[in-house]
């Protein structure tokens, strides 16, 4: 897996009551298993940097507030809404069409820099959309 830095747009859609949205820019840097994500909002600002390590998790939102969590699956859904699958993430980010249990990724318009999944189970659904920079 490519260890540069990745960087784009990324939005998630959870279809819950009410549907939760979530968007922002981000630099995606490391492995599955020992990785880096910021988020950044449309002005700029940091609104967290999420850190895993093999049995560490960790959400940095800014000001001190530091969250600790068990894996980075719990760490993902916190910061975003849903449990998305960093490993998947990862070789979706290199075209690679990972499957994972519940979603289904379509990367047809990866040469644009474009991918997006669908979390069908568990409920509630959630559409994944990441636009990388080119």
């Amino acid at each position: 897996m490519q260890t540069g830095l990745r960087t784009g747009r990324i939005s998630l859609q959870v279809q819950s009551e009410p549907v939760q949205s979530f968007s922002a820019s981000f630099e995606l840097k490391g492995t599955p298993e020992r990785g880096e994500l910021s988020l950044i909002s449309p002005l700029g600002s940091v609104l967290g940097v999420l850190r895993w390590s093999p049995g560490e998790a960790v959400l940095d939102s800014g000001g001190g507030k530091v969250q600790r969590f068990s894996s980075v699956d719990e760490l993902m859904a916190q910061a975003t809404g849903a449990a998305v699958p960093v490993t998947a993430l990862f070789a979706w980010l290199q075209g690679d069409n990972a499957s994972v249990s519940g979603w289904t990724a379509d990367l047809s318009r990866y040469a644009e820099g474009r991918i997006t999944a669908r979390r069908v189970q568990p409920a509630p659904p959630a559409d994944l959309r990441v636009v990388l920079d080119q």
